[in-house]
């Protein structure tokens, strides 16, 4: 487990320390992640961790928020929660609850989250008198808006869809904790450049940088294209293992157990062929691979070769596990059960990946297709900010105006939040938020 930068140690300190609602926010490549995995690993608070997307929840070790609380899929509003005696005694046990991705939870799901703990722990305060705390980047991941129905109980009811307009924060207050040094990029003036895209405040100047950087020649070695569309990520790797000469190999995966839905963390049937390009799904515990890192297949059997950067690296199938918190009455103590297994190869095809798919992802270098637009705010960001410098940019159209997309409700509610300012040296200079 990589160890945490005094920065991360000391909004640890803080979660650990006290029992504030806390936003863990930051820019891309600052380390949420990992110290979202040091709370979960360190913390002494009986904690459990949940987020709004299957694949999100096994990312961390947590389950689902709906499959956590029970709640019923769609606008909960003012609709009965309906609580057995387990569940009530989990959440009785609960004393912090930790949330990755918040940015694509909606206020009304969060609003009945607090509603289920007062049920449960029959404590009429915010969230029971849990402590929560909150990880996630709003310049990077919107909710996703639900049916027309779904979008007009919205707009009469809450301020916005974002978490931060659920009606508990008129009771009690979030404070934000901004991580601010960047693990990603070390060059200080591509980092001023995410900076601008994130806030969008992207002058003439910076614009012509990345068009300009952007706009170089693809080599023949092409790199992974970030891509909008799922349909334009499912073309491009489909034409280019079709045009690899050799038998494709297809390997199933295994599993064992409720995986609740369709939501893999892998493919369910990985075909490839020598030469495939690829990209690992998970660290590698003997550090020869990360999440993200790209290489080419120069084997297929029950072990398969990857090639990356000129070193051969064996690769075995990955176990996922789906987790279950549970109450222990003898030990009178959360505890964390496996009900479901995937097993597969850790590799997807890369030589394209949807941009919403390459969140919390690292490239040295990528082709950005934007398509003919953006479709949401924060997707210019994050495909950008994927990259480790500008050297490794590529783009098949440049930049315009349009691209840069911020949401005006996250930009209300950051500017009105109050921050807690680490005492550590800021790396990064000062904020532009």
């Amino acid at each position: 487990m990589p160890e945490l930068s005094p920065e991360q140690r000391a909004v640890f300190d803080l979660i650990e320390g006290t029992r504030r609602h806390v936003l863990v926010t930051g820019r891309a490549g600052t380390g949420k992640s990992t110290l979202l995995n040091h709370l979960s690993w360190n913390s002494e608070k009986q904690l459990v961790i949940c987020a709004p997307t299957g694949v999100a929840a096994l990312n961390v070790g947590g389950q689902t928020i709906h499959s956590l609380f029970k709640l019923p899929i769609g606008v909960v509003a003012d609709r009965e929660i309906e609580q057995d005696p387990i569940l009530r005694r989990l959440l009785g046990a609960v004393e912090m609850l930790v949330i990755d991705e918040v940015s694509m939870v909606n206020a009304d799901l969060l609003d009945a989250v607090d509603r289920s703990l007062r049920m449960a722990r029959k404590r009429n305060e915010p969230f029971g008198g849990v402590q929560v705390v909150l990880f996630g980047d709003p310049f990077q991941l919107s909710p996703v808006p639900g049916d027309p129905d779904e979008r007009a109980y919205f707009a009469d009811h809450y301020a916005s869809m974002w978490f931060f307009d659920a009606k508990v924060w008129r009771e009690t207050d979030l404070a934000v904790v901004e991580l601010r040094e960047i693990h990603r990029q070390d060059d200080s003036e591509f980092k001023a450049m995410l900076t601008a895209v994130r806030h969008g405040r992207v002058t003439a100047e910076i614009a012509h940088a990345l068009n300009s950087a952007g706009a170089r020649p693809v080599p023949d070695e092409a790199p992974i294209t970030l891509a909008t569309r799922n349909d334009s990520v499912a073309r491009i790797n489909a034409r280019a293992l079709a045009d690899l000469k050799g038998p494709l190999k297809t390997m199933a995966a295994s599993v064992n157990g409720d995986f609740g839905g369709r939501a893999f963390p892998g493919e369910e049937k990985l075909e490839l062929k020598r030469g495939a390009q690829v990209m690992f799904l998970r660290n590698d515990p003997e550090g020869r691979w990360v999440n993200g890192s790209i290489g080419t297949v120069t084997k297929l059997g029950r072990i398969i070769e990857v090639d990356i950067d000129g070193e051969a690296v064996e690769v075995h199938p990955a176990t996922w596990e789906r987790h279950k918190y549970s109450y222990s009455p003898a030990t009178k103590a959360l505890k964390r059960d496996v009900v479901a297994e995937f097993t597969q190869f850790p590799l997807r095809l890369a030589w394209a990946v949807t941009i919403h798919k390459s969140q919390g992802k690292t490239y040295d270098s990528a082709v950005v297709d934007l398509g003919t637009r953006v479709f949401s705010a924060g997707q210019t960001y994050v495909a950008l900010s994927r990259l480790t410098s500008l050297a490794g940019l590529y783009m098949t159209r440049p930049l315009r105006p349009r691209d840069i997309i911020v949401d005006q409700d996250v930009v209300r509610f950051l500017t009105g939040a109050e921050r807690i300012r680490m005492s550590v040296p800021d790396p990064a200079g000062p904020s532009t938020s």
